[in-house]
């Protein structure tokens, strides 16, 4: 587990991640609101595998679900409400990914897809990642159908024979691929947060339905 830390702002930071003096990174809470508000990118989410590179602020938000940067002064933000935000850092290259990993996406393997976007647009190499599972909801508060459940058996064998309602794990689902991507075990951070049962701190479309808000976790370089 990371060691995660709250700011003035009401912003979970990942302590693993402070000493890079160049970096923006959190996730918000209901409370924080929008916490960031210039520079800020962010995506017209629709729970694909769709991978953005983006160097300004683009007239509208791209459609898709990760964004990729490197370029100093911009913010990379996704949105969520029991989905599971992902944040990437090259430390070495100084280049940043934000992800929305909802269970299709997840389906997709959107998180290691940005990894391999990074590799392609950046020449970003595995080994050089910091990746950060934040707020989401857990396994023991996820049901899903046996057809949901199946489209999982790649990375949890357990999950090919189901023929009923199982609970899923995003987060753990997510980090299998990140390791299958190259990631190193040690450089994914991920806290012991549910949205949908650790309380109103959270925004949960699961707890509260139509009446859920977004919380919002951004990335972004500050400075070369």
């Amino acid at each position: 587990m990371a060691t995660f830390h709250q700011d003035s702002r009401r912003v979970y930071r990942v302590r693993e991640l402070d000493h890079l003096d160049w970096l923006e990174h959190g996730f918000g809470t209901r409370a924080a609101g929008e916490w960031v508000d210039s520079g800020v990118v962010s995506l017209r989410q629709v729970h694909s595998a769709v991978c953005h590179r983006v160097a300004e602020v683009p007239p509208r938000p791209p459609t898709g679900d990760a964004l990729l940067s490197s370029t100093p002064g911009l913010l990379l933000a996704v949105r969520t409400a029991d989905c599971l935000p992902i944040l990437i850092v090259d430390e070495r290259l100084r280049a940043v990914a934000a992800v929305h990993a909802g269970w299709r996406g997840s389906a997709e393997a959107v998180s290691s897809r940005a990894v391999q976007a990074m590799a392609e647009e950046f020449g970003s190499r595995p080994e050089d990642l910091h990746v950060t599972l934040g707020p989401g909801i857990c396994g023991g508060c996820y049901e899903v159908g046996a057809e949901v459940a199946r489209r999982f058996a790649a990375w949890i064998p357990q999950l090919a024979e189901v023929a009923g309602p199982v609970r899923l794990d995003l987060a753990e689902v997510n980090r299998l691929q990140l390791v299958e991507a190259g990631v190193a075990p040690s450089r994914i951070y991920q806290g012991a947060f549910c949205t949908c049962c650790g309380g109103a701190e959270f925004c949960s479309y699961r707890r509260e339905r139509s009446g859920a808000g977004r919380m919002l976790s951004v990335v972004g370089i500050t400075r070369r």
